[in-house]
């Protein structure tokens, strides 16, 4: 059976926002297994952005920082988020992203979450075959969290996640070839999380300054062969937000936040003839590329970037891009929001993402609003493309959410 959307499908979700451009010979984006995990799942974060890991303590922290849960005001809440993803390519993608926490006291507590990522449906043919004559299946993605989060000093806090990430790209379906031998994957990550939060008196009342930090899905490898091993969305982020009140019904608060996928380029300046993809292009007995300016020269065979471990390739990361310290630069990704609020009720936000042309060209706008009462939240959000025939351009995410704390308190007083 040949599982030909294999590539297509990684490839898709990893640099989605390059579909309708040229790609010029420097381009050279960080491809991953289990990308549905890089996809920001709640309305409030794709509002401003696809930023959330300094904002203010919500129900979907756990994607975001465990850690900002030890700063919830409620003891406990349960949120659903869909997303109805690449609506401008097909129409059956969808993320479906659920989350819960409980704090035990004022100090410390646990949250669980569930992402389900489905891929609509796929033909899976024999090699030679039409199409008609294929298997239709739906490849899906999944990953289960739970979070344990502490509150170290008034102002500080840290939390620790572990998460079962699963892959199943064939729906089951395995392939009998004696060259191609594909199947689910599966492994286990954590993340690493830090918050702060200070108060700041000023004349208008209290502000807030916030600094977040993250790293994410730090772990093992995901194998759809036996003889290749995928690295995972490892991820470091890190943010400040600036809470600024202007009376006692309204504030804006600003948020900023940097992301550095923490994978090798399998286009790297650590490329050897050995490891190089075309030996053609290099002199066999000095061993030096025949063309230096040629990027061809500076990719490495699927068999040796897959024998990079997680960990060095964590470390590889940060220096291996081919072009050095400036096209390290290049692999973050900027994001930058703006939340107005008013009686801490109604939300209007305002966001935007930046990443560089060569390592996946998500460049756009996001708008969002919310409702919140005491028991109950609804966000939305819209993302405007800025370049090209960008495919997230009218991608909506929606989210609801019940503060479990709230209808406690609302049934007993009826009592």
């Amino acid at each position: 059976m040949k599982k030909v959307f294999l590539s297509i499908a990684i490839a898709m979700m990893g640099s989605v926002a390059l579909f309708g451009a040229d790609a010029p010979s420097s381009l050279n984006p960080l491809i991953t297994a289990m990308p549905s995990l890089s996809i920001a799942p709640d309305a409030r974060a794709a509002g401003l952005g696809d930023l959330g890991v300094a904002t203010t303590a919500d129900m979907n922290s756990q994607y975001w920082n465990a850690a900002k849960f030890a700063f919830h005001e409620s003891h406990g809440g349960i949120v659903a988020n869909y997303t109805p993803w690449l609506r401008k390519l097909v129409t059956d993608i969808d993320l479906a992203h659920l989350e819960g926490f409980h704090k035990w006291d004022d100090l410390q507590g646990i949250g669980l979450s569930f992402t389900y990522f489905s891929m609509g449906d796929v033909t899976l043919t024999t090699q030679g075959l039409p199409e008609e004559e294929g298997i239709t299946c739906r490849p899906y993605e999944l990953a289960v969290d739970a979070s344990y989060y502490r509150k170290l000093h008034e102002y500080v806090s840290m939390g620790v996640v572990l998460r079962f990430m699963y892959s199943d790209i064939s729906n089951g379906i395995s392939s009998t070839s004696s060259t191609e031998n594909y199947h689910a994957a599966w492994t286990m990550a954590a993340d690493i999380d830090l918050y702060y939060k200070q108060p700041i008196a000023i004349k208008m009342g209290e502000s807030y300054f916030s600094l977040g930090f993250c790293l994410q899905n730090l772990g093992g490898k995901m194998s759809y062969r036996d003889d290749i091993k995928n690295f995972i969305p490892a991820n470091m982020r890190i943010g400040v937000a600036y809470e600024l009140p202007f009376d006692k019904y309204n504030k804006l608060t600003f948020n900023i936040q940097a992301d550095k996928l923490m994978v090798p380029s399998r286009k790297s300046k650590y490329t050897t003839y050995e490891t190089a993809q075309n030996k053609d292009l290099w002199n066999p007995d000095t061993k030096e590329p025949i063309d230096p300016s040629n990027p061809d020269t500076w990719t490495m065979t699927q068999e040796a970037y897959s024998g990079i471990s997680s960990v060095s390739g964590i470390f590889k990361s940060f220096a291996d891009a081919p072009g050095g310290a400036l096209e390290e630069f290049k692999e973050v990704r900027w994001a930058a929001g703006l939340e107005y609020t008013y009686n801490s009720q109604f939300f209007a936000r305002l966001g935007y993402s930046y990443e560089d042309y060569n390592k996946g060209n998500r460049n756009y706008i996001t708008v969002g609003a919310g409702f919140h009462l005491s028991i109950v939240m609804l966000d939305v959000s819209y993302c405007i493309g800025l370049k090209g025939n960008n495919p997230l351009d009218g991608t909506m995410r929606f989210t609801l959410g019940f503060d479990l704390a709230g209808i406690k308190d609302l049934t007993n007083n009826k009592k």
